[in-house]
């Protein structure tokens, strides 16, 4: 029997001992359409002392500083790449070419890195508004409807570590009744084994007890709700299904037309009073009032609705729920089920009765707004009177608020193009889904203040707009963009020189852009 034998040939890697004659510099290592060379371009033109960065101006003596540019270039390649922990950046100056070659084989420690985000929340900022304005000058931004929402992102503060007022008295009223018990244990306790056990228990609580009497002593003194040991500027939250969660609400604007997001704000309270300065925020940045506001039923508030309409803005914002002093024992008269007669000042009852005014408007410290009370006596008279109300003999009082006006144009708008509010999800779900399901950035990474914590959503949402214009312009077209035009950037922050920005943009920038997008 013969046997033949078969060697099996694999791909050979490099002899690690083997002599290199001709070394491969750092800049031949990384492609030319890499990525990485976007960020270099993109940092080397901002104009980062206009921009607040701090070390920009430090004395000649002592150990040289790390140049901003360099570290705001490590956190962008991170956050872009799914990478936040100043720990986990400094291993990559180590072992990543791309970083090598982005911060010049630079290896800053992570006490390093982890200040500069600190430190520089504003200016930060200022580098986010930046990628919306090269989205503006590249005609991404269309500026005719905009949708806002909000995202909950835990905080580096668990639920146990976040109290509030019966929180801290159950831990009291417990407290108080472990002593108790500790107390009558010890005395019947008949050996020094057992008394010395039960007296290191009842330490252990009355240490407790100090330190939840300093926690309700804070919350009587400072008149907040909650307090938070781990990062105070957090808060309990509902997030979805009356699940609560200890994080940050953070508000975004984005635009329609290319998922670009346009603002933000981080705020540790719920959705019902931001809407107003989202939107004012975004005429500025989008430059005109003619676009359309977008919002969900959290951010249905006649205040807030009624200062988008002052500034000419139009709101598409779902209608809450009817709230129980609207509710009637039978639906056919609930509130919004009378009508109302502005001629007349007055509402017709769904029997057709009519309700009036004496034209008082009235107001309780409770509540953040005047209105005027409507009635009529006909109700003692009525046979629907159980129907209408419970109040019995007083009858059916409807109040209007000085925002009715503006929450029933929001309706009627809302009614006229139902098709339009429901792309409120596929605008603003975008960039949400991205950053919490793509990028995992569900949590925020920074504590100890509202502050600390924007400087983390700005990078995060810098690198989501970056990786959004490099998408929609290509990696050819963006570098191209960057290198002829980013001079602009420069004018951004000169107002005087507004008109010639405007003039340079007209003659050579747009059409530019044209042939960029018609070439990807």
């Amino acid at each position: 029997m013969i046997f033949k034998l078969f060697t099996v040939k694999y791909i050979q890697g490099t002899d690690r001992h083997q002599l290199v004659l001709f070394s491969q510099s750092l800049d031949m290592a990384i492609e030319v359409d890499n990525e990485v060379r976007i960020i270099d371009t993109f940092v080397n033109q901002l104009k980062l002392s206009e921009m607040g960065f701090s070390n920009m101006n430090i004395a000649e003596e002592g150990r040289p500083a790390y140049h901003p540019s360099d570290l705001l270039k490590l956190y962008i390649y991170g956050y872009m790449n799914r990478t936040r922990s100043s720990r986990e950046l400094e291993k990559e100056t180590k072992r990543n070419i791309e970083v090598k070659w982005l911060i010049k084989d630079l290896k800053p420690d992570h006490n390093t890195i982890a200040n500069f985000r600190r430190d520089n929340e504003l200016a930060i900022r200022k580098v986010f508004r930046t990628t919306v304005e090269i989205a503006k000058f590249a005609k991404l931004i269309g500026g005719k409807i905009i949708a806002g929402d909000s995202v909950k992102l835990r905080a580096q503060n668990s639920k146990k570590n976040n109290y509030n007022k019966d929180k801290v008295e159950r831990h009291l009223k417990y407290i108080d009744n472990k002593l108790d018990e500790y107390n009558k244990q010890l005395a019947v306790a008949d050996n020094d084994t057992d008394k010395e056990k039960i007296k290191e228990s009842i330490t252990k609580q009355t240490n407790h007890q100090e330190k939840y009497h300093r926690i309700e002593k804070q919350l009587k003194e400072t008149g907040q709700t909650q307090v938070s040991t781990s990062d105070p500027d957090s808060r309990q939250l509902i997030t979805r299904n009356n699940t609560t969660e200890v994080g940050y609400n953070i508000q975004a604007t984005t635009d329609a037309e290319n998922k670009i997001i346009l603002d933000y704000e981080v705020t540790n309270v719920n959705d019902t009073h931001a809407m107003g300065a989202m939107v004012t925020n975004a005429l500025d940045i989008v430059g005109n009032n003619t676009f359309i506001a977008i919002y969900d039923k959290g951010y249905h508030t006649g205040m807030q609705i009624k200062n988008c309409h002052d500034v000419g803005v139009e709101t598409l914002v779902a209608i809450s729920a009817l709230s129980s002093t609207g509710q009637a024992p039978d639906p056919r008269f609930n509130s919004d089920k009378f009508i109302y007669n502005k001629e007349t000042d007055t509402y017709i009852c769904p029997e057709g009765e009519i309700l009036k005014s004496t034209g008082k408007w009235y107001s309780y410290p409770s509540k953040p707004y005047s209105f005027k009370q409507y009635r009529t006596k006909e109700c003692k008279n009525c046979s629907m009177l159980s129907r209408c109300t419970k109040s019995g003999k007083r009858g059916r009082l409807i109040e209007r608020t000085e925002f009715t006006e503006n929450l029933e144009r929001n309706k009627i708008f809302l009614e006229q193009n139902p098709e339009l509010y429901k792309l409120r999800q596929t605008i603003v779900e975008h960039p949400f889904g991205t950053i919490k399901r793509q990028w995992g950035y569900d949590y925020t990474l920074m504590k100890r203040g509202i502050k600390k914590v924007s400087a983390d959503i700005g990078l995060i949402f810098c690198a989501y707009n970056l990786r959004r214009l490099i998408t929609l312009l290509g990696k050819d077209g963006w570098n191209t963009f960057l290198q002829n035009f980013i001079c602009l950037l420069g004018l951004i922050f000169r107002p005087n020189l507004q008109l010639f920005k405007n003039n340079i943009l007209n003659k050579w920038v747009n059409p530019f852009l044209i042939q960029v997008k018609f070439a990807a």
